[in-house]
Order: structure tokens, then C-alpha cells, then sequence
């Protein structure tokens, strides 16, 4: 199983030098950095420059590409499991 990765998220990560998470809210699959939600072991990793966007397992089951619209803003409506 392969999963892409849009331009814009590639983009993202290399001009903001962190790594970043593919995990799930309350609104389904977010992007959001691991300054936010930690990534986990049972992760896939997929290399994007000199950082890592990392994806949870279960996420992984459901998406084919990681897209700019992953990304999460609070402003979405705040969702605890951030918190």
C-alpha cells in the first residue's frame, strides 16, 4: 500500500522544517504537527525532505494521499482530542 503526498503538503513541511501527523479528529483524517499529536510507533513514516510525515496506522487503512485540506485549523471548531 502506497500513499501520496499533494505538492502543497510537501511544500508545507519543507518550509516549516518540522515534522508532521496524519491522525484522527473529530472531522476524520488531520494534518497537523507532532508538536500536536506525538506519532506513534505502529506509524508509517514517509521521508519529505529532512522531516518525516508520519501517518497512524489506522488512517493509513482509509487514504490513498495526504492533501492540504488534512490540515487542521482550530478554527474548524476544536476538537478535545488535541487538547
Amino acid at each position: 500500500m502506497e500513499i501520496g503526498v499533494d505538492a502543497k503538503v510537501e511544500r508545507l513541511i519543507r518550509s516549516e522544517g518540522r515534522d508532521y501527523r496524519v491522525c484522527t479528529s473529530c472531522t476524520g483524517p488531520a494534518l497537523v504537527p507532532t508538536t500536536v499529536k506525538r506519532p506513534k510507533e505502529s506509524d508509517i513514516k514517509i521521508p519529505i525532505g529532512k522531516n518525516i510525515l508520519y501517518i497512524s496506522a489506522v488512517q493509513a487503512r482509509y487514504i490513498r494521499k495526504v492533501t492540504i485540506d488534512m490540515l487542521y485549523r482550530d478554527a474548524d471548531g476544536s476538537c478535545p482530542v488535541f487538547y
